[in-house]
């Protein structure tokens, strides 16, 4: 059925609002945006609603939060620098011009992390990674296409950190998996499509981020075993009871009950205050999980300046040890399924196991 517009903005601020329908006395503030994304949220939130899930993924503001680039904007660079610089490139050869090109739209890094992920998996794959291609699904702005296969840098990001776990511990297959700020789907999706048996994926997040996950979701696989909790509820969630992907409101993790085999934050612990992070980590601990897969900024989030976006206060590596006192490192990596960035600061991959 076709969806107007309106009607389509209508339901999604319905949505928004019912999950956040408790009152401030209900809703802890340990529950509510940061700094980081408490003034992007309500634009977020207006602009999938009138423009729908048909090209969110090459929405300028979508691609400055939650869709991550290899290209412009990701490398700090914006399309007219990017012109301009092309421009002078006239009496290269056209070698040379596909070089800078390509070191401008990413396909250099894309290509580079496709490499490290194949050439990682080629001979051992348990959770069969290769097996994953992206859907196109909100028409993104960049998708590459290694061995008949899309990806994106979302993916890529995703499926470097589970090619890290697999290495780690070659055997473990998380059937159980709870993730806090999943972005727009993609790690449910991985695992969906990668065909992990018994699969159950939970994915909490602000309002409106899980339901654009919920809807994302929804669009890939046709609604197949999909669970969206936008209500405020009294009751305990069984998680043994729950669906193969279920997208919840970030409070949601406190009916949570049961045992999950592995929890997951990719690029989004960093974009917290320490205190909401601690609260997470007290609930996470609770739900018992085998291993826990982290990948932040090991030097923390920049801090809020003016106009800058950042934190108030940065969390820093060590600092997760400290919120998850009873796990210790089982390994760490930046290098080559994490990432260290051109001005010195490492999104470093972080595998917890029970002390």
């Amino acid at each position: 059925m076709f969806i107007t517009p309106l009607k389509r903005e209508i339901t999604l601020i319905n949505k928004t609002k019912e999950a956040g329908a408790l009152s401030p006395m209900q809703i802890s503030s340990l529950y509510k945006a940061g700094p980081f994304w408490e003034n992007a949220l309500k634009t977020i939130e207006k602009e999938f609603s009138q423009k729908g899930i048909e090209n969110f993924r090459n929405s300028e503001l979508n691609l400055e939060f939650f869709v991550p680039t290899y290209g412009p904007p990701g490398n700090g660079f914006t399309k007219k620098e990017i012109s301009s610089v092309v421009e002078n490139t006239l009496q290269f050869s056209q070698k040379q011009k596909a070089y800078v090109e390509n070191s401008f739209n990413g396909l250099n890094h894309a290509s580079a992390d496709y490499g490290t992920f194949f050439s990682s998996n080629f001979k051992h794959d348990p959770l069969n990674l290769l097996s994953f291609s992206e859907s196109s699904i909100g028409n993104p702005v960049e998708h590459f296409t290694f061995d008949k296969r899309t990806y994106s840098r979302s993916s890529l990001n995703y499926l470097l950190g589970l090619t890290f776990l697999q290495h780690s511990v070659p055997d473990f297959i998380p059937r159980k998996v709870l993730e806090i700020g999943g972005g727009f789907g993609t790690l449910g999706e991985i695992l969906s499509k990668c065909k992990i048996p018994d699969l159950q994926y939970v994915d909490l997040d602000l309002p409106p981020m899980f339901l654009i996950a919920s809807q994302y979701s929804k669009s890939v696989f046709r609604d197949n075993d999909i669970f969206e909790l936008s209500k405020p509820l009294n009751n305990k969630i069984e998680i043994e009871t729950l669906s193969k992907l279920n997208f919840l409101p970030n409070w949601a993790i406190e009916k949570l009950d049961g045992k999950i085999d592995l929890f997951v934050n990719f690029i989004s612990f960093q974009e917290m205050e320490p205190e909401i992070v601690k609260n997470y980590a007290l609930h996470i601990q609770r739900l018992n999980p085998d291993f826990l897969l982290l990948r932040n900024l090991r030097e923390g989030k920049q801090r809020a300046n003016g106009d800058n976006l950042g934190v108030k206060t940065p969390i820093k590596g060590e600092d997760y040890l400290g919120f998850f006192y009873k796990y210790k490192v089982r390994e760490l990596n930046v290098s080559p399924f994490g990432y260290k960035t051109v001005d010195g600061f490492n999104s470093e991959l972080m595998l917890l196991e029970k002390k």
